[in-house]
């Protein structure tokens, strides 16, 4: 015996389908784009705009940002760096105030919290920051300069307490104190092993932080084998926009360069390996969504 669909689940089945096919084909198309724009040619994207499949094929972007191929693999290698060391002692951190401020019995959390709390809206300005880790700290020109002042910030230490809170009952670290279990012990047996969805959400904010930042590099590095890969490609496209107005003001010889298109090439570099890593940290936030809504 069949059972029929009622017409208006059948209905809301097909909205619901259509709205979010749409919705991943315009959060895809822009992708496609930028892939399309790089192997265009610059002056066809001049002429009639972006498309969705190249026209006028070329590798003249890809040809101008690889001329020096070995700046390109180091600027990788430190990218990596950077991002693997920063993300690393950033969840160390992160986690362990987060569980420091979540205990009741520690008597003063209330207020190390509120502090945490205060400098996510106020803060010291620009130039303190700047005189403390370049002249008190001593960092400029060196590695721990870029990773070691976005190590964790006010904001993920808030999400990881209010996960560890709500995923690790205190009716659970009161029966290991019972049985004789310190902090740390129930922070490594009890408390990590049940907060992989808020590493791994915590861990890919600080991951992209990492990945995508420059400005540090700008302020402290001054060695070109120490730049990361968005301060390199930055450079380049500071570099290719130069020359191009030097040459379209009939200054020396006339230089065409890639422009459009060089932009386009640097994206698909940088979010190439966000790309891969992705698809394996994704259903973590999946599971995180539904610890939550089986809490509530």
């Amino acid at each position: 015996m069949k059972i029929k669909k009622d017409w208006s689940i059948v209905s809301f089945s097909i909205i619901r389908i259509y709205f979010l096919v749409s919705t991943a084909l315009l959060c895809v198309l822009p992708f496609v784009i930028i892939i399309s724009g790089s192997f265009t040619d610059n002056g066809t994207i001049l002429r009639r705009g972006y498309s969705l499949l190249p026209r006028d094929f070329t590798t003249a972007a890809y040809n101008t940002i690889f001329r020096a191929p070995q700046d390109i693999v180091q600027a990788y290698k430190m990218n990596f760096y950077y991002t693997i060391i920063g993300t690393a002692v950033g969840l160390i951190v992160t986690t362990m105030t987060a569980y420091a401020i979540s205990r009741k019995e520690f008597k003063y959390r209330n207020n190390i919290a509120f502090l945490i709390y205060f400098t996510s809206i106020f803060g010291g300005g620009m130039v303190p920051w700047y005189l403390m880790y370049a002249m008190v700290m001593n960092l400029k020109g060196s590695t721990f300069a870029i990773w070691f002042p976005a190590i964790t910030a006010p904001f993920f230490i808030i999400i990881m307490r209010t996960f560890i809170q709500g995923a690790v009952p205190d009716s659970i670290t009161e029966s290991a104190k019972i049985d004789g279990a310190g902090h740390f012990v129930i922070f490594t047996r009890i408390v990590l092993p049940v907060m992989t969805p808020g590493l791994a959400t915590v861990g890919l904010f600080l991951a992209l932080n990492y990945w995508n930042d420059w400005y540090l590099a700008l302020m402290f590095i001054q060695k070109k084998s120490l730049y990361p890969m968005q301060y390199l490609l930055y450079i380049i496209t500071a570099n290719v926009q130069s020359l191009s107005s030097m040459g379209n003001a009939g200054i020396g010889f006339p230089i065409k360069l890639p422009t459009e298109t060089v932009k386009m090439a640097i994206a698909c570099i940088t979010i190439g390996p966000i790309f891969l890593v992705y698809p394996f940290i994704q259903r973590f936030f999946v599971k995180g969504i539904i610890v939550g809504a089986v809490k509530g």
